[in-house]
């Protein structure tokens, strides 16, 4: 049977605008990636990270609590699930912890997790922090892992997505409801900067697009992506929060309240929006929004 992944080439996106490219959103979003679920999903499924060493893709689930006993340590039960280049599912794995963000430290050359209540020392400790999952040569997720932070209050909302720029090493980490953004730095304990993205000019309300995730792009002058859940679109900001443009997304999309929630995320050059729907478990779309 084939596979229904396909890529077109992602990767390059970046290297072309370090090159001295001018970058510049697409109108209409293009389609690189999709990889429909073979497994159902343990909770809601929440984040992608690509690991290049590999050309594996990784996706998280999230929303399950640890829950402790006298003969169990406290460890949720949500899954990391593994998917090869080509689409094939290779495992997955549970790493003990309730997944928020995934994403690839090429400073580390791990993958590495944010769980839910990063911000809070009052969350399911010792499994709350930042934490850099272990990875076989072949790509297979293990169910080990070492922590690479705990609790850290600049992250704000419990339940932020935080997205990584691996060159300041800084974390971008969306408020519920709102339109700010904190700048995290794992080494503060304080928010470095607050982004206040311009909805006005983008035409949006807090609760329409995604609630606790934006994604970094990496790209200058286009650093942060935001998903537009009620119009079907990804809106560009910089990393000053000024409204660049959109890309619209294709109207056949059904992206319903997974996606105001979870259900996304940016890696390879590409946003991943989880298309619910579509195939058995429901199918991740990954768009390159600007070039």
């Amino acid at each position: 049977m084939q596979s229904s992944l396909h890529i077109l080439g992602g990767v390059a996106l970046i290297a072309s605008v370090s090159c001295g490219v001018q970058a510049e959103v697409l109108p209409e979003a293009v389609v690189n990636i999709k990889i429909p679920l073979v497994k159902k999903p343990t909770t809601r499924p929440m984040t992608v990270a690509y690991l290049p060493s590999t050309q594996h893709y990784y996706i998280a689930d999230g929303g399950l609590a640890p829950m402790g006993s006298e003969y169990e340590a406290p460890m949720s039960k949500s899954e990391v699930h593994a998917y090869s280049a080509t689409g094939q599912y290779l495992n997955s794995a549970k790493p003990g912890y309730d997944n928020r963000s995934l994403y690839y430290n090429p400073n580390s050359q791990h993958i590495e997790t944010i769980t839910y209540n990063v911000s809070s020392a009052v969350g399911f400790l010792p499994n709350t922090g930042v934490y850099r999952l272990e990875v076989e040569p072949n790509g297979k997720l293990l169910d080990t892992s070492n922590e690479v932070s705990q609790y850290n209050p600049a992250f704000g909302d419990a339940a932020t997505m935080p997205s990584f720029d691996p060159a300041t090493q800084h974390y971008f980490a969306k408020q519920e409801r709102s339109d700010l953004v904190h700048v995290v730095d794992l080494k503060s304990r304080e928010t470095l900067q607050v982004i206040k993205l311009d909805f006005a000019s983008a035409q949006v309300t807090h609760d329409e697009v995604s609630d606790h995730y934006v994604g970094f792009t990496g790209v200058t002058g286009n650093e942060l992506a935001l998903l537009d859940v009620d119009h079907k679109a990804v809106l560009i900001f910089d990393v000053h929060g000024k409204y660049v443009g959109k890309s619209a997304l294709p109207k056949s999309l059904k992206l319903r309240a997974h996606n105001h929630y979870n259900g996304t995320g940016y890696s390879n050059g590409m946003l991943f929006v989880y298309h619910e729907s579509e195939g058995e478990f429901g199918t991740y779309y990954g768009f390159q929004v600007v070039k």
